[in-house]
């Protein structure tokens, strides 16, 4: 009889909805985001699509925010750092993909696979572009936030240590991108030169 009862208790609760919320908001697209030990390829295309989602939606009321808002100043600021933030971040994750497909070094002994390495630097190249977009983003958002400097948010600071660091050009993701994409020209350009008698 136990069995029985204790049967269909679990049939009760295996056939029950789940209960579950819409993701609406940016804050929440944003808490989708997750730092990974290891960087697979996957991993961050997946970290890259809750963030781009995150840009696309809606911010959450104030009180939602993921700082104290005291007043539509406060409000307007959280909003440029928050957009500002979640730009960096994906110009990160494509820098950390883009490092996974370049090459440093083109040595003589990888002559019989001259194709795929090359196709390996054209998608570098590709995702090294895409993190200049969000750069240019993540420098506008920047000077938004910058204009509203006075006001301070303590539960977001690293947000204003990172647009500190941007204004101040101690934070340049161009000129390192400028740095990965001048390498792989010069790494492309070996291997184009290789052939049978460099092998």
């Amino acid at each position: 009889m136990k069995r029985a009862i204790a049967l269909l208790l679990l049939l009760t609760l295996l056939g029950s909805p789940a209960f579950a919320y819409r993701i609406l908001y940016k804050e929440q697209f944003y808490r989708l985001y997750r730092q990974n030990f290891y960087q697979y390829p996957e991993r961050i295309a997946e970290n890259i699509y809750w963030l781009e989602q995150a840009l696309q939606a809606d911010f959450a009321n104030p009180l939602f925010a993921l700082a104290r808002i005291e007043d539509e100043a406060h409000w307007e600021r959280y909003r440029s750092l928050f957009m500002m933030h979640v730009n960096l971040k994906i110009v990160e994750l494509y820098l950390a993909w883009g490092t996974k497909y370049n090459k440093f070094t083109a040595y003589f002994f990888n002559y019989p696979w001259q194709r795929q390495n090359l196709e390996s630097l054209e998608i570098a190249e590709s995702l090294f572009n895409t993190a200049l977009y969000y750069w240019d983003e993540a420098l506008d958002w920047s000077g938004r936030a910058w204009d509203l400097r006075r006001l301070h948010l303590p539960q977001i600071q690293h947000w204003e240590d990172q647009n500190h660091r941007i204004e101040t050009g101690t934070l340049d993701y161009e000129a390192i991108i400028g740095r990965h994409l001048q390498r792989l020209d010069e790494v492309r350009r070996t291997f184009r030169d290789m052939d049978d008698t460099t092998y």
